[in-house]
């Protein structure tokens, strides 16, 4: 029996074991490789961007200082492709390699097709000279790189969500085959326990309160076999055990705190890159102003004209700076949760919506509403996308109407309507509406940044609700539904009532 019980353990071990590689291979997919992926891929983004960017301004003003940011993204886009193909040449990874593929080849065609002629025709011909059917043609080239992008860079994000997935199954296989060995080791050890207590009740005591110990998480604590060769070898076993699940206690943990670096590094990287962009924007904006002050009577309309976008251009680069920041700050940097009257922060919201709502005559009707745990900067926020959205999204000669409703559900969760009578949104397009940046008007008919729902989404699961629109509804106007949980004694009061 006692030889039964050791095979027993060495399985229990071997189990554990084999869990704890698992779980090591699957962290090292997602922090040595999937993490610096998403990091290289941002990066790879960006330095496009600089280019196209860079590019569009030598176009118009056809000064040689434009090209030094071209220039610099080359060199940072090469630096983020090759550190991509290193990090994605396993087998596992072939998704992302096919998306990376697209990238160099969209990268490829964009330069070739539009980027290095436009350089040698401004060059020889001078500002200006890039036809509107160049330009035509090269956003069409820079549009298909776009997408190429946003399909690597979700590839990515979906191969870290899976990895994610498989590194906590990992941990709970490991914790499972732990608890079943400790159980297994318990078990033994009073069978072992009844058939020779005379001659081993004091070892085997031992040795119970110290795997009793291990259980309870005094995992530091070593397991000193003693009593006879079967039991020492039980300990022994037990021992093994312990310094498997220190070790993988120990990997959790410095995984988490590779986590938190890796998160803190990218919250870093926003603020950082949202800081070092918004200086460059509001001098352009400035000398742009100022050259059309101290020579507008020397320049043409399209001079002019050209001035009025590049201003507006800047403008829009700060907004969508400003919105991506708050976008990645939600969630990390909050506040404390307090009780807030939902009626308050809607007022209040209304309040910052003033100009918009006096300007299209639009009429907000508020039912009453509930009082709810949270943030309230950042419901602010919700309620103003949401009825700013109903503002903006109206129908040509039709006043807004806009009505704010809640009711208590069975679940301990308020819900709570925001609906309008404006342009509405296609039941296809449920979904869509909530990534960021999907925006389903030009901008020119609608200005946005296409962050604001996202934001909403965000904010909302981050009090431990959800944000939907309502689909397969009739006639004109959307209704967005989003839950937020109860306060404790209310909802102990709905229960009883």
């Amino acid at each position: 029996m006692i030889g039964g019980a050791t095979a027993v353990g060495l399985v229990a071990v071997v189990t554990a074991v084999l869990a704890v590689d698992r779980l090591s291979d699957k962290r090292s997919v997602l922090v040595d490789r999937l993490d610096p992926a998403a990091v290289s891929a941002l990066r790879l983004t960006t330095a496009v961007i600089t280019q196209e960017n860079a590019i569009r301004g030598f176009a118009l003003g056809g000064d040689e200082e434009f090209l030094a940011p071209f220039r610099t993204g080359v060199a940072t886009r090469r630096r983020a492709t090759a550190e991509l193909q290193r990090l994605v040449r396993d087998d596992d990874l072939g998704e992302v390699r096919e998306r990376l593929a697209q990238v160099v080849a969209g990268v490829a065609a964009w330069r070739e097709g539009f980027a290095e002629p436009a350089i040698t025709q401004v060059r020889a011909e001078g500002p200006g000279s890039v036809t509107p059917a160049q330009a035509a043609a090269g956003d069409r080239l820079f549009s298909r790189l776009r997408a190429a992008l946003d399909q690597l860079e979700e590839r990515i994000l979906a191969d870290r969500a899976r990895a994610r997935a498989d590194v906590l199954d990992a941990a709970d296989a490991l914790s499972r085959a732990l608890i079943v060995a400790a159980a297994l080791a318990v078990m033994t050890v009073l069978a072992v326990g009844v058939l020779l207590r005379n001659l081993v009740n004091r070892p085997l005591s031992r040795l119970g309160d110290e795997v009793r110990a291990v259980a309870l998480g005094a995992f530091d604590r070593p397991v000193v076999p003693s009593g006879p060769a079967d039991l020492q070898q039980l300990g022994a076993d037990v021992e093994g055990m312990r310094r498997a699940l220190d070790d993988a206690r120990t990997r959790l943990e410095e995984q988490a705190q590779e986590l938190q670096r890796s998160n803190a590094e990218l919250e870093q990287f926003a603020y950082v890159a949202s800081h070092d962009l918004q200086e460059p924007l509001r001098k352009v904006a400035s000398f742009c102003q100022i050259l059309e002050r101290r020579y507008g009577d020397e320049l043409d309309d399209r001079a002019k004209q050209y001035l009025a976008f590049a201003v507006d251009g800047a403008k829009r680069m700060q907004q969508l700076i400003n919105d991506l920041l708050m976008f990645s700050r939600v969630g990390r940097v909050t506040r404390e949760p307090e009780e807030l009257e939902l009626a308050d922060i809607v007022r209040r919201a209304l309040d910052a919506l003033g100009a918009a709502i006096e300007e299209s005559g639009a009429r907000v009707e508020i039912d009453e509403l509930p009082r709810v745990r949270g943030d309230a900067v950042l419901l602010g926020l919700v309620f103003q996308n949401l009825i700013g959205n109903a503002v903006k999204f109206r129908r040509d000669g039709v006043a807004p109407e806009v009505a704010i409703s809640s009711r208590p559900r069975d679940d301990g969760f308020w819900e709570i309507a925001v609906s309008d009578n404006g342009i509405g949104v296609e039941d296809q397009y449920a979904d869509r509406i909530f990534v960021i940046f999907q925006r389903l008007h030009a901008r020119e008919a609608y200005a946005g940044t296409g962050i604001g729902l996202a934001m909403c989404r965000k904010v909302v699961e981050h009090h431990g609700g959800e944000l939907w629109l309502e689909t397969g509804g009739t006639g004109d106007g959307a209704t967005f539904r989003f839950t937020l949980p109860q306060i404790e004694e209310d909802a102990e009061h709905d229960a009883g009532a």
